[in-house]
């Protein structure tokens, strides 16, 4: 369950329903009155009223990551234990 509040800049979230170029894992550009967010798939840009984004929110979006940086670093921990 996210509510605004949570949501930063840089997150990773995942939808539901996937977006049509199968993504579901979105990148939040801008928040405020309403919430910016990149398809991490093909790039596509939507803009979401906060009022929307926080009634969907509860069990629509998932937070994956705080940052794509954590994303990668956790990607590259998963890696070196595969190789022990």
């Amino acid at each position: 369950m996210l509510s605004g509040k949570d949501v930063n800049v840089g997150d990773i979230v995942k939808m539901k329903k996937a977006h049509p170029c199968g993504s579901d894992e979105w990148e939040i550009t801008r928040t405020g009155m309403d919430f910016g967010m990149k398809c991490c798939g093909c790039g596509h840009f939507v803009m979401l009223a906060r009022t929307k984004f926080e009634k969907g929110g509860c069990g629509h979006f998932v937070m994956l990551a705080r940052t794509k940086f954590e994303k990668a670093a956790k990607a590259v921990v998963k890696s070196a234990e595969a190789e022990k």
